[in-house]
């Protein structure tokens, strides 16, 4: 029972933790997506870039030195993504493996304690067969069912916090790889000779200019 306890105070400890940090260090994905290929569609990668310094999240830290590769083309661009994505996961799953363990493994530790206490009502049991006795083994086994709830009461915040979290690294992730998938078929299209936009005019802010394909190159020159 105070193992269980205690493995919900320390789950509790990394859902709140987890909580600050995506909403301290992560950001919307669509938003940043959109106003890295306004900044490049505007003025270049240099635009990008400056863009990304003023951001703090885990997305912009990884895309900034993504970026320095677009010039090389798509390949290079895609590497340099998994890899700076790969030095930044262990961060982003930070007690992930904790909330899983516990909400795998908790229901079976208050299983144990329900099968320990069921099995010490039955030896109260073969003790005696008065009232008393069986008042004594009906008590025992009722906290021995105590047990399995507590399991049960550990492991689904557990399990629900894990699926959340989960799905946030999964969304950065994705968000920050159909970035780059776009920005890697620009690559190729202007390879070809071909003038692409980034953006659409509905998404450009008032004033702004969509660059051509050939622009963007001769920006990170």
């Amino acid at each position: 029972m105070w193992l269980l306890l205690v493995l919900s105070v320390i789950s509790i400890a990394v859902m709140f933790e987890r909580a600050i940090f995506f909403r301290r260090y992560t950001e919307d994905v669509s938003r940043l997506s959109h106003a890295i290929r306004t900044a490049i569609a505007g003025g270049g990668i240099h635009a990008a870039n400056a863009e990304l310094e003023k951001r703090t999240s885990i997305e912009a830290e990884i895309l900034q030195p993504t970026l320095k590769f677009m010039p090389s083309g798509g390949q290079a661009l895609e590497s340099s993504f998994r890899s700076e994505y790969d030095k930044r996961r262990p961060e982003l799953e930070k007690g992930l493996n904790f909330l899983a363990t516990v909400g795998s493994n908790a229901p079976f530790i208050g299983l144990f304690g329900t099968v320990i206490g069921v099995i010490e009502a039955f030896h109260h049991l073969g003790a005696g067969s008065d009232d008393a006795a069986m008042a004594k083994v009906m008590a025992g086994i009722a906290e021995a069912l105590v047990a399995t709830g507590v399991g049960l009461f550990v492991a689904i915040p557990a399990v629900i916090a894990f699926n959340v979290f989960q799905s946030r690294v999964e969304r950065v992730e994705e968000g920050i790889g159909a970035l780059v998938n776009e920005l890697s078929a620009v690559q190729e299209a202007q390879a070809r000779g071909v003038e692409v936009s980034l953006v659409d005019e509905s998404e450009m802010s008032a004033g702004g200019e969509v660059a051509p394909a050939e622009a963007i190159a001769g920006s990170a020159e």
